[in-house]
């Protein structure tokens, strides 16, 4: 809102007022506002949630401290959501169609992160919402997205920086107008010449084909969105393992976000150039400093947790900025320790299942998933636990950046 107020008064040449038209001006005073808002009003929000008796009941695990968090508050995400939205309505462009698609992914995985933490608070259901409804709302969230991603005609690229629409005038003069275009290209890490375009998979269904080009993106879409919301909600185990992980990686996102969105960047570095999408920087700033803010609270001992509200809105949120930047193939790399997590309860449930049928006996490889249990069971404090993977979060972060040259 304060962006239109200053592009108006930045039309009655009133000086000064130009900054906002600068990503970079809006995104450092969006993760100042986020940092502010979550650390002075979060103290507000937590103190409401204890007025409303909204605690964590834990489930007897044998973990070490783990009955002295009982009754901490919980939907601490709330505060990731309040502190993100905030900035973002008030510096952000809202007519871009990448900052309507974040606006809409926070408020519907908050919503259904909310829906499961207050059946397990006030009607006492442990389980939360069924697997099969959050299931349901992840798969609603990846259909929206994919199609808007899709179908919208504000959502192109520029594969080749270097290509132009040459023409020339009277007196042979050539004049280089950009070609943007819509496409289901994405960026395949490591490689040079490295895009990938989603429609050849279906090159086998004739000249026509990029036209169905949708029957794949689409589900690749609700695939990630539904892979990563459950890796974060997973990874939300122990104080400030998920916030601490997540603002590692949103930070590496927002180097890719502003320089696949600044042409210069782009045409420099010889990688993918999305129109409108260096505008997702500022939601980005603002993403960050709530998580950063949320961390003021969720350390060791955290006197809030974050919930389904939060965890699933975070995994939401990443994956959305992932497939918007044509990033999602990198997941695997830049969000490799929400890959484990998930990694370590498919492995242990798939190797129970197949011992118990084989010899009679479940086995575990794991003394307990995800695999940040593992180690709480191994005697390693929690302190010690989230800041080595911090750390790893860290090296799997530099390592995604350095793609944009190493291939």
């Amino acid at each position: 809102m304060l962006y239109y107020l200053f592009d108006y008064l930045n039309q009655m040449d009133i000086p000064g007022t130009g900054v906002f038209q600068y990503i970079t001006f809006r995104s450092g005073l969006a993760i100042i506002l986020s940092l502010l808002i979550s650390t002075v009003f979060g103290k507000k929000i937590i103190n409401f949630l204890r007025r409303q008796q909204v605690g964590e009941t834990v489930r007897e695990l044998g973990l070490a401290g783990q009955n002295e968090k009982a009754g901490t508050a919980t939907m601490g995400g709330l505060i990731i959501i309040v502190a993100t939205l905030v900035p973002v309505l008030l510096l952000a462009k809202l007519n871009n169609i990448y900052i309507l698609l974040l606006i809409v992914t926070t408020l519907w995985m908050g919503t259904i992160g909310f829906i499961d933490d207050y059946i397990k608070i006030f009607k006492k259901d442990k389980e939360g919402l069924k697997g099969r409804f959050k299931v349901i709302g992840q798969v609603g969230l990846g259909l929206i997205v994919g199609t808007v991603l899709y179908f919208h005609p504000s959502v192109t690229v520029r594969t080749d920086t270097g290509s132009t629409n040459i023409f020339a005038t009277n007196q042979t003069t050539v004049s280089a107008v950009p070609m943007e275009e819509k496409s289901t290209a994405t960026t395949i890490p490591f490689f040079k010449d490295n895009e990938f375009d989603y429609a050849e998979l279906l090159s086998w269904a004739g000249d026509d084909y990029e036209n169905y080009a949708w029957l794949i993106f689409i589900p690749v879409v609700i695939f990630i969105i539904t892979a990563v919301s459950n890796g974060a909600n997973l990874t939300d185990g122990i104080d400030g393992l998920a916030a601490g992980t997540s603002a590692i990686s949103v930070i590496a996102l927002g180097i890719f976000t502003f320089v696949s969105g600044n042409i210069i960047f782009s045409n420099y570095l010889n990688i993918m150039y999305i129109p409108n999408s260096g505008e997702m920087t500022v939601y980005i700033a603002s993403f960050v400093g709530a998580l950063v803010g949320f961390l003021w609270y969720n350390t060791y001992p955290a006197t809030v947790f974050m919930g389904d509200t939060g965890s699933l809105t975070i995994g939401g949120i990443i994956a959305v900025l992932a497939i918007a930047v044509r990033k999602e193939l990198m997941i695997p790399v830049l969000c490799g320790i929400f890959l484990a997590e998930n990694l370590s309860v498919v492995l242990q449930v798939s190797y129970f299942k197949y011992t118990k049928k084989r010899f009679g006996e479940g086995r575990r490889i794991f003394l307990m998933s995800p695999l940040h249990h593992h180690y709480q069971k191994k005697g390693y404090h929690e302190s010690k636990i989230v800041t080595r993977f911090w750390i790893v979060g860290i090296l799997l972060a530099i390592l995604s950046i350095v793609t944009l040259k190493l291939r």
